[in-house]
């Protein structure tokens, strides 16, 4: 079963409110003992997390003259709660102090993910480059003219 668009970012969402009352708890159960930095970057992308929600449903069409603007909010918040989320989980391997190697098994999989945002990256601007200067990115785009070409 493939997810709609819609469904993707709120289970997500939620996802992320489960992680961040866990983390509740565990801090609540951990008497005389604070992680500062750690907290306070999980309320922020808690925060911002639940901003990004609310856009969802306040996205204007894409011909409407502030789609622009929303779109560079969306971007930036979206970025900042990946950067935040990946500087966060590095917080929390220190506070943890596990083996080396999930350490390291966390870099190498930022790299690969980082490695297919790239290449995906990649891919979308060609299409896109290829779409502006008229050329199609389709096979066959489903019509034909009087002479069936």
């Amino acid at each position: 079963m493939v997810l709609s668009s819609c469904w993707l970012p709120i289970l997500s969402y939620v996802i992320g409110v489960a992680g961040w009352g866990m983390g509740l708890k565990l801090g609540s159960q951990s008497k005389g003992v604070q992680f500062t930095s750690h907290r306070y970057i999980g309320i922020t992308l808690f925060c911002l997390a639940t901003l990004q929600i609310f856009a969802l449903f306040l996205r204007p069409k894409k011909d409407h003259k502030y789609r622009f603007y929303w779109n560079i909010y969306h971007h930036g918040v979206g970025y900042s709660v990946l950067v935040l989320g990946i500087i966060n989980v590095f917080k929390g391997l220190e506070i943890l102090e596990p083996a080396n190697k999930w350490k390291a098994a966390y870099i190498m999989l930022l790299a690969v993910l980082g490695a297919i945002a790239i290449v995906l990256e990649i891919i979308t601007w060609i299409a896109v480059s290829k779409r502006k200067s008229g050329q199609s990115t389709k096979p066959y785009d489903g019509f034909e003219d009087s002479n069936g070409n």
